[in-house]
């Protein structure tokens, strides 16, 4: 088995007719998913998706994948692939567009419908839009594209086979194989096993849900557990589920028409995203049964279902705020029901759990996935990808989306089937993965690492600036103000300490004021003459006095300004 480890080398120049495979995101993270294919000097993306931060990510909006990587080279793309409408998959569309704006954008229409409004709200404008369809095949340079309908959490979902002059791959995009989906499109296994006959040289695969066995639930099954929460809430019912899960929408609508509820949507997200699928007939809202938020007061709380964003805890979603009593129109009581129809994103655990305890906290009865079947996955599970590898009978094998566990659980699953070890190749992102003469392997390195998105900054954050906020956060804030003589070699003023995060009052740094004060006085005697030791000095000594005093390691700002 081929395996990315520490240490590889910067990768070879490209050989002509080898197909290079680069995993700019996605491998190693639930999120950001990017992966480029590199042929003959040109290149093609396949996603462009966002990472959510975790709590160690203090002040970050947004994760993106690597593009530093493709940077100087985006005049060689030929296009960008969309396999579906998901946030990890097209969340940072915008901000690859605002560096060369011309790329062709291939993908269904639902999932360009949402990009297009996401390009809108960044003022892009006239983007190069494809709309494909199941069963289409298109050339772009080098590249020879096949686009296959695949079952997901989001509709319109597509794999793509990309055929090239060194072998085909064929890439699942995310999917699952729900025998019976909501919306009648399932995944399309003849046409895996067409191309399985005529030879998959790489077969890139969903390992999200790789360590679970048997079969994904289908989406059908969690109807019943839907229409018990909306048959004994009594009070006001909200549902919160992702903004882009059109199918959990619709199961919502249809119980809310049963038990005579009207619906409201809430959040930015939400609102504009079930827009775009009803508007192209993958949403069916019954008549009269969406109502303003505005309109809210109109009925009583047993007569409205609110769907909202921020199943996964995000800090600044309409679930949050209401959880912690900030949203300005729905206030959670006693007697209220909250039903989070998702899974949890690894990573967002601590973020979903605050925000059940809170709204337990203000009375609400909370119904998630831990004490109800009201969520299944979009992703396959172990049989249905052993269905899959007996299936496409791939010569390679390289799992994609997922964190490591996840896939060299999906390795194992390959190799069970008869895929040689030495053909299975487990990469995390920045792998240069080359594939030729029918075998694919890991040749080297390149920089993917996390780029941030702080408000409207985008990649000068650094892991340096994170640990920082994490020391402000964390551990508090010390600075430091003194004045010195270097002639005279005399403390003139100071030092003035102010202190935030860790003391109730600046009054208790009173016995490190005399500390600092001898340790400036002496290194002045010893004949230090320069600003930038001398604040070595404040450091250290205040440093010293807080760990023994407070066992703390705030952040020490000092100043030291010489007359």
């Amino acid at each position: 088995m081929s395996t990315l480890t520490t240490g590889l080398k910067t990768p070879p120049q490209l050989a002509p007719g080898t197909l290079r495979i680069i995993p700019l995101g996605g491998l190693g993270d639930v999120g950001r998913n990017m992966a480029s294919f590199e042929i003959d000097g040109e290149l093609l993306l396949v996603d462009c998706g966002v990472l959510f931060p975790e709590d160690d990510h203090p002040g970050v909006d947004l994760i993106l994948p690597g593009f530093d990587h493709i940077a100087d080279r985006l005049d060689l793309v030929r296009a960008l692939v969309l396999t579906h409408g998901h946030e990890d998959h097209i969340g940072a569309v915008p901000y690859l567009l605002r560096q060369r704006p011309d790329i062709p954008i291939y993908g269904s229409r639902l999932a360009l419908a949402l990009v297009e409004a996401k390009l809108r709200e960044h003022r892009i404008r006239n983007p190069d839009l494809r709309v494909i369809r199941e069963g289409d095949r298109v050339t772009t340079g080098p590249f020879d594209l096949e686009f296959l309908a695949v079952n997901h959490s989001i509709p319109d979902a597509m794999a793509v086979a990309i055929r090239t002059s060194a072998g085909t791959v064929l890439h699942t995009g995310d999917f699952k194989m729900d025998q019976l989906p909501l919306d009648g499109r399932i995944t399309d296994l003849r046409g895996f096993g067409r191309l399985g006959a005529e030879g998959v040289d790489l077969f890139m695969v969903d390992s999200t849900n790789a360590e679970v066995p048997g079969f994904t639930t289908s989406e059908r099954d969690i109807e019943p557990a839907i229409h018990r929460v909306f048959s004994t809430a009594e009070g006001k019912l909200v549902v919160a589920c992702f903004a882009s899960h059109v199918h959990r929408v619709q199961q919502t609508l249809d119980a809310a028409v049963k038990y005579g509820r009207k619906v409201v949507y809430v959040g930015r997200s939400m609102v504009r995203n079930m827009g775009v699928a009803r508007d192209l007939g993958f949403l069916r809202v019954p008549a009269d049964t969406l109502i303003e938020i505005k309109d809210l007061e109109r009925y009583r709380d047993d007569q409205v279902v609110i769907i909202s964003t921020g199943s996964q805890g995000e800090p600044l979603s309409a679930l949050a705020r209401m959880a912690n009593r900030e949203h300005p129109t729905v206030a959670i009581g006693p007697g209220d029901t909250v039903l989070l129809a998702s899974s949890l994103i690894p990573g967002n655990e601590n973020a979903v759990y605050r925000v059940i305890n809170g709204l337990t906290r203000l009375g609400a009865r909370v119904v998630h996935k831990g004490n109800a079947l009201v969520h299944v996955s979009g992703h396959a599970s172990a049989g249905e990808l052993l269905t899959c590898y007996n299936v496409v009978r791939p010569r390679n094998v390289m799992p994609v989306h997922g964190e490591i566990r996840h896939l060299i659980a999906n390795a194992e699953l390959a190799k069970a089937t008869g895929v040689p070890a030495e053909h299975v190749v487990v990469a995390e992102d920045g792998a240069v993965v080359d594939l030729v003469d029918g075998s694919a392997r890991i040749v080297g390195k390149v920089d993917a690492s996390y780029i941030f998105v702080d408000g409207s900054t985008v990649g000068d954050i650094s892991e340096t600036s994170l640990t920082d906020r994490k020391i402000l956060g964390e551990e508090g804030f010390i600075s430091v103000v003194a004045v010195v003589n270097l002639h005279t070699r005399a403390l003139v003023s100071g030092p003035d300490i102010h202190a935030r995060g860790f003391v109730k009052d600046d009054a208790m740094l009173e016995p490190v004021r005399r500390l600092i004060a001898d340790a400036l006085e002496e290194a002045l005697r010893d004949g230090v003459d320069d600003v930038f030791r001398l604040q070595q000095v404040v450091r250290r000594t205040v440093g010293r006095w807080v760990s023994q005093a407070f066992r703390r390691h705030p952040m020490i700002v000092p100043v030291v300004v010489s007359t």
